[in-house]
């Protein structure tokens, strides 16, 4: 019988020539996890009790590099050393099971459960350092159809994979180091009849509260602005969610968290008080992006993504403001793409409270939809004269789960698209990032210049964008 093996760490063939080392003989085996010796346990710390991180204080220096965090500690937990290292990650594939292997410096506490609302396993661990290279795409015959991994919240990293057919998922077993490698992780997957998987799919109980916890901090604590007006940069994705990647290898996530501390800087060098929905590479689920821009009475919330398009030849920068859920055809198909990043982190959304649900607009609602439109339009202005804008329509308007606070005015810009060599050449040099910025700033600076009086004509320029 061969064996199917797709390496996360380095070169991978559906058939490989089979290596004798300690984790390739754990694929090759047979044996269940349950008759494999086991290492001791990682220790548990003592919980805490600090929330999610909602951006650097004013004046304090913006960090883009991955945090450390205490093995297995809550959200938000104080660093105490460097996390562990995942070293490498492998997939065996049986008829009759499949068996996924990682190499980690440190013993930890993790878990495995299951999700459905597309067929997934989630394997959730404390925060780590992934060390794995790019992987490759694993192939359709077997019960593996993707996979991705990285920091999910603050302590708490995962690795999410989606399903061809249903599974039963063993418990994760943590193997002592052996010739030369480190500690191993055996997570055993067995075929399952869908009704099965479906009654015990659904996040731990604990876990259900870990994240209640975590939106409810987001709500909470102090949001005195000084009478200054408040802006919320809201960069897309991040974490285990990487968005779109470019064919210059550019991710999304990456881009956009640059951009928007580069943003960030520029604004706070204005007088604004700003506040960011994330610092660092980690995913925010898209209801506590909200969460934070109404904790904070944002009085304007910029959401920064890159866009994608089958057709290499598309380009240009574009601004979606919110709907009642009438859409153009590609303004729908981006929606739903952008609203998709909880089902990708792993977000349980098996009790309804799911961001593609319809959206009702009110009469309050409607007011801060026209005010975000009018950023808009004063946003493609300033920007025509920093970078390409797309030349059909621009300002689209779209059902975007992070744009519905009903009291925030807030737009989605896509900077461009990483799907063309020009907008992903220019989107990775300095020069440009810098102009882009500064245009949006001096967006935001137009948006809140003082009216003028009745009678008065506003120093303004015609729109050159029609709205949607």
């Amino acid at each position: 019988m061969s064996l199917a093996v797709w390496t996360l760490s380095g070169l991978a063939d559906a058939q490989v020539a089979e290596p004798d080392d300690p984790i390739a003989r754990l694929l090759r085996g047979g044996a269940a996890a349950d008759k494999l010796p086991t290492a001791p346990a990682a220790p548990i710390p003592r919980p805490q009790t600090a929330g999610p991180s909602l951006g650097p204080t004013p004046g304090q220096t913006l960090n883009v590099s991955p945090g450390n965090a205490v093995p297995g500690a809550a959200p938000g937990a104080s660093p105490a050393g460097p996390p562990p290292v995942v070293m490498s990650a492998r997939i065996g594939e049986h008829e009759d099971s499949t068996r996924i292997v990682l190499e980690l410096s440190d013993p930890l506490n993790l878990r495995a459960f299951t999700l459905t609302n597309p067929d997934r396993v989630v394997v959730d661990m404390p925060e780590v350092s992934w060390r794995l290279g790019a992987p490759p795409l694993p192939s359709s015959h077997g019960s593996v159809k993707s996979y991705r991994y990285g920091l999910f919240r603050e302590g708490n990293s995962r690795m999410v994979i989606d399903l061809n057919r249903p599974v039963r998922v063993a418990d994760p077993l943590v193997l002592p180091p052996s010739a030369g490698f480190g500690y191993r992780v055996v997570i055993d997957m067995y075929p399952a009849e869908q009704e099965k998987f479906d009654t015990y799919a659904g996040w731990p109980a604990d876990l259900k509260q870990r994240e209640s916890a975590a939106e409810k901090l987001a709500m909470t604590g102090p949001t005195a602005s000084g009478g200054k007006k408040v802006v919320v940069i809201d960069p897309g994705h991040g974490g285990i969610d990487s968005g779109t990647n470019g064919v210059n290898g550019l991710m999304e996530k990456d881009m956009v968290l640059a951009e928007g501390l580069r943003l960030a800087q520029d604004l706070k060098a204005r007088g604004y008080a700003v506040h960011m929905t994330r610092d660092r590479d980690v995913f925010i689920p898209l209801p506590e992006r909200v969460a934070i821009a109404r904790k904070w009475k944002a009085d304007l919330m910029i959401s920064l993504h890159c866009d994608s398009n089958p057709d290499s030849s598309v380009n240009g920068l574009s601004i979606y403001t919110l709907n009642d859920g009438r859409s153009d055809r590609e303004a729908a198909a981006l929606a739903k793409r952008e609203n998709q990043s909880d089902v990708i982190a792993g977000v349980d959304l098996s009790g309804g409270n799911t961001p593609v649900a319809p959206i009702l607009i009110d009469l309050a609602q409607r007011d801060t939809i026209n005010r975000s439109s009018r950023f808009a339009q004063t946003a493609l202005t300033r920007l025509a004269d920093a970078t390409d804008i797309l030349q059909r329509s621009p300002h689209r308007s779209a059902s975007l789960a992070v744009l519905v606070a009903p009291d925030v005015p807030a737009v989605l810009i896509e900077l461009g698209y990483l799907s063309n060599e020009s907008d992903a050449a220019q989107m990775n040099r300095d020069q440009w990032r810098g102009g882009v910025a500064r245009a949006i700033a001096d967006s935001v600076d137009r948006n809140f210049a003082p009216q003028p009086a009745p009678g008065q004509t506003a120093a303004v320029p015609a729109p050159k964008f029609p709205s949607p």
